[in-house]
């Protein structure tokens, strides 16, 4: 575990080193990476629970480690555009890839403190990394970079994701992890979470300051009835390159290694600020949930007419086992099987939409219909396999391109 610690302080070293030239701050990363990912792996089979693995206790805090693997698989039926990543364009009909590598340090204590930091070995990007200080049992200050408080299906665990690939109203309008300070409070059945942030901790990566909040509120929440709903509401300044407010939006049909974009609004220079609002709702009765969400975005234009867009999806999943689902600070979480040795099964389906077209701007339409199965075996271990069926239009002649894609999905967490 000492020399997990190790490779990991070594990483962020090489990637916070701009002194070194370009081509061997790659290399080097290169060579630790698989190191590092190996070192986790084999902490990870040591235990057999779910949770993290706890290390020590440094300074009054618990020291825990968390890791998670996925490997995806995609087989595409393209269309018009040719949905493979190479750049090339070999007209190959698959995608393999290692999607994540994620590894999480976490801390509890001293006393009401608390800190995590985690990193993406395969993205090279890191995820959570933040202080927080609870002043009672659901009153806490944040500081660092933390996911922002506007997208329901972002902020509940990757590793529980209900689909393979996250709706495309998340994908295009919510807003991830940034720098910043949240204060949020609530209680059993209600939350209200402020934020002011800036830009992503990854150089190079998400950009441009500004605020967000989100309240939910639960009338019904009990060990497997649930009813919750909540508004968001973001408010941001368009990246800031060379003086000039940029700004795109774009999605992937469904898969997160497809090379193809079917809807994009094409590149913004003159973008000043973007604003979000958002609705969500989640139904759960025993092994059922149903959950809902939808957006609706502006940008403001400086040379243009403000560009406005909006997304939404619903999915309904069913526990086949009969688990259900749990819930706290107006999140869902996902329960481990209730007998480790059979798993656990669920079925789902979703249905998204976004319409990208605005004055002057024909970005396209797009709807997705995906189906798909979940297993997760013992306490350590999920398997996915969506298909989706793609239908959108795009440009001053609506051309369709209607793709459908086959996607599988081993993971390994802990």
């Amino acid at each position: 575990m000492r020399e997990s610690l190790s490779q990991l302080r070594k990483l962020h070293a090489l990637t916070c080193a701009p002194s070194l030239p370009f081509p061997i701050v790659q290399a080097s990363k290169m060579k630790l990476v698989p190191k590092l990912l190996a070192a986790a792996i084999l902490a990870g089979l040591s235990s057999t629970a779910a949770a993290e693995i706890t290390i020590d206790v440094i300074g009054g805090s618990e020291v825990s480690f968390e890791g998670l693997l996925q490997a995806d698989y995609y087989h595409y039926n393209s269309d018009v555009a040719n949905l493979n990543t190479a750049t090339e364009r070999d007209g190959a009909d698959s995608d393999q890839e290692l999607r994540r590598a994620e590894i999480v340090f976490k801390g509890k204590g001293p006393g009401m403190w608390n800190w995590v930091a985690g990193y993406d070995a395969k993205a090279d990007k890191f995820l959570d990394v933040n202080v927080s200080y609870r002043f009672s049992g659901f009153t806490t200050l944040t500081v660092g970079q933390y996911k922002q408080p506007n997208s329901l299906e972002e902020l509940s665990s990757t590793k529980n994701n209900d689909f393979i690939s996250k709706a495309m109203t998340t994908n295009l309008q919510g807003v991830a992890r940034r720098m910043g300070v949240q204060l949020g409070t609530g209680a059993d059945n209600w939350t209200l979470t402020g934020s002011y942030f800036g830009r992503e901790m990854t150089r190079n990566l998400a950009n441009g300051s500004g605020y967000g909040v989100r309240g939910t509120w639960a009338p019904i929440n009990s060990t497997g009835r649930l009813l919750h709903v909540g508004a968001s509401y973001v408010n941001y300044e368009a990246e800031d390159r060379v003086d000039e407010g940029r700004a795109r939006f774009s999605a992937r049909p469904g898969a997160d290694l497809a090379g193809a974009r079917l809807v994009d609004s094409g590149q913004f220079t003159d973008a000043d600020r973007i604003s979000t609002a958002g609705l969500e709702g989640v139904w759960v009765h025993g092994p059922f949930k149903v959950q809902a969400e939808a957006m609706y975005s502006n940008v403001g234009r400086d040379l243009n007419p403000d560009y406005n867009f909006q997304s939404m999806y619903v999915s309904g999943v069913w526990n086949v086992r009969g688990e259900t689902w749990g819930y706290k600070n107006g999140v869902i979480s996902t329960s481990l099987p209730d007998d480790p040795a059979a798993g656990m099964w669920q079925l789902g389906v979703r249905y998204d939409h976004a319409n990208l077209n605005s004055e002057g701007v024909l970005g396209g339409k797009e709807s997705n219909w995906t189906v798909g199965a979940n297993y997760y075996w013992r306490s350590n271990f999920k398997f996915s396999f969506n298909y989706v069926k793609v239908n959108s239009e795009r440009g001053i002649f609506n051309t369709e391109d209607d793709p459908s894609i086959a996607e599988f999905r081993a993971q390994f967490y802990w």
